[in-house]
């Protein structure tokens, strides 16, 4: 199955943590040797729900996960298509590509607990000697912080790392859908929340996780997981824990679980994310060796 080409949105212009631009802005991105400022990733996820529910209908919504890695950066005026081929009932292969071929991410797509894309690329940086680490090192794998407040209303902002609100997004997503903005065509009598803002509640109110800065942190790879109908207006709270720590030439990177829990303490969804730290942007960072 294949999607259309869609030009999706750069709204992360505005983005400050810590107190500074992240990379998502123009000259933050050039600073870095970037060839611009990246659209945020979990964007893309709204073309792979189209196709998921084509493949498992109703049940994705309910039990979905989407869990990608991401290959290559896009940068607002770029097109993208985003393809899947279903491999057996409960799962789903995915990728999305731009106009000249490059691959954006590459992903699973998956229903009532099936195993994803990043299960094996958790298990290998848990197993993993992270090495000598200067920006995350004051981090552990066990970890946590929270709860936070993890409600999505339609018109409120989201903060410093999401200056939007939920009505701005849709006004601007890449695949509109009726049931995200009118609860009375939900199957569950609430507006329900597309795949990529799980991220958004999971995050908009940072991890609080001691890393090191000023820093400027880029996604790597990202999961979503349901595991019942994530609703628009309802009471959630959002909880991080660290599960695995790296690094890279370029970058030092962690793994955080943020778990979303409705008001029943029941955990409705699962955002796994792996997070880089350019070193280039920690101002005391050692000298590396080329």
């Amino acid at each position: 199955m294949q999607g259309e080409w869609r030009s999706p949105r750069q709204m992360l212009h505005d983005q400050t943590y810590d107190g500074h631009a992240s990379v998502h802005d123009d000259s933050m991105a050039e600073d870095l040797g970037l060839p611009g400022a990246p659209i945020e990733g979990p964007t893309h996820f709204s073309q792979l729900d189209l196709l998921a529910y084509e493949i498992f209908g109703d049940e994705w919504f309910v039990t979905g996960s989407v869990s990608s890695h991401f290959e290559t950066m896009v940068v607002e005026g770029e097109r993208v298509k985003a393809f899947a081929q279903q491999t057996d009932s409960h799962t789903a292969e995915a990728w999305a590509e731009k106009e000249n071929g490059d691959r954006v991410l590459t992903a699973s797509l998956t229903v009532r607990g099936a195993t994803t894309l990043l299960s094996e690329r958790l298990a290998a940086a848990q197993a993993k000697d992270p090495g000598e680490l200067f920006i995350i090192d004051r981090l552990e794998p066990g970890m946590t912080t929270g709860p936070d407040d993890a409600t999505l209303t339609m018109n409120d902002r989201n903060g410093d790392l999401y200056p939007f609100s939920l009505a701005e997004k849709l006004a601007a997503i890449t695949e509109p859908c009726r049931w995200y903005v009118d609860a009375a065509s939900s199957p569950w009598g609430q507006a329900v929340v597309p795949s990529e803002m799980l991220s958004v509640m999971g995050h908009r109110s940072g991890s609080h996780l001691p890393v090191r800065g000023p820093s400027v942190g880029l996604f790597v790879d990202l999961e979503v997981c349901r595991y019942r109908p994530v609703l628009v207006d309802s009471n959630y709270s959002v909880t991080h824990e660290v599960v695995a720590m790296g690094q890279s030439r370029r970058v030092e990177s962690y793994w955080t679980r943020s778990s979303i829990v409705d008001s029943d303490s029941q955990v409705v969804a699962d955002v796994l994310l792996h997070q880089g730290v350019f070193k280039a942007s920690y101002a005391d960072y050692p000298p590396q060796s080329s």
